[in-house]
């Protein structure tokens, strides 16, 4: 199915599910101007960055993806620097370690970037990472105002209208009956995996560390994939993936060092 569209199904399930658990608890819903803060992070985290990394991956292959992909926390770090939030030293090296990390275990992707036709994805990835980025930096920074987890719904729910209203507008949705139930069982994992609890441990985790540490998940979501990978369809170790992948956990240990001297 087309990407947006698919984007578009999987924010509205989420979103449903989202809402209907907080309508149980009676949740209070958000008032005034904190509506403008949940449109905003509505766009930026949803249209643009998921929808344009839903979109962007239907262009350039899964390996150069995956380094795109890795680029989230550096904005972070730099989008965190402008606003006069200083990362600690051994944070912002192990970030770059373990983005080294990265492409070593996808090394044969990166005469990708090179490519003329992975043009056009490649910007829609990295402008996805950024947007993401900069979402998550003001999710953090807004938090407080109101509830994260529910707002997190309600983001679902307007980007998913929006793209939706985008999809019928220029004709390039399809009847969801044309929808085979392979594709409805993996829409299913993306809603309940990828969108409800991520979601959640991801908010939990901007709400108790540093937003360059919480941004981490990018680097083990590559080693999980392939792990993942060798145990359920055997697929190839190589000596470059366990480089790679032990350069990405010494990485993520430098960042992790940044806590306790913190």
């Amino acid at each position: 199915m087309p990407a947006l569209q698919l984007a578009a199904i999987r924010q509205f399930l989420g979103a449903a599910i989202y809402i209907a658990f907080f309508l149980f608890k009676k949740t209070p819903w958000p008032k005034g101007k904190q509506w403008n803060t949940i449109v905003i992070l509505s766009i930026l985290n949803f249209v643009l960055s998921n929808g344009l990394s839903t979109w962007g991956v239907k262009y350039i292959s899964s390996g150069l993806g995956a380094i795109i992909g890795t680029i989230f926390p550096l904005w972070i770090v730099v989008i965190s620097w402008f606003k006069g939030e200083k990362p600690s030293k051994w944070a912002v090296v192990g970030l770059l370690v373990s983005f080294c990390g990265v492409c070593l275990i996808f090394y044969d992707y990166l005469a990708d970037f090179l490519k003329p036709d992975f043009r056009f994805g490649i910007l829609l990835s990295v402008i996805a990472t950024f947007t993401w980025a900069f979402g998550s930096v003001h999710t953090k920074k807004k938090a407080a105002s109101f509830n994260p987890y529910f707002s997190l719904g309600l983001q679902m729910l307007i980007s998913s209208v929006l793209l939706f209203a985008y999809t019928g507008a220029t004709g390039t949705a399809i009847n969801i009956t044309q929808i085979p139930a392979e594709s409805w069982w993996s829409i299913a994992y993306l809603v309940i995996f990828g969108s409800v609890f991520t979601f959640i441990a991801f908010i939990y985790a901007l709400q108790h560390l540093p937003s360059e540490i919480s941004s981490i998940y990018a680097y083990i979501n590559p080693i999980v994939a392939l792990v993942l990978g060798a145990f359920i369809f055997d697929e190839p170790l190589t000596i470059m993936i366990m480089i790679g992948g032990s350069v990405t956990i010494f990485g993520l240990y430098l960042v992790n060092r940044s806590i306790r001297k913190g």
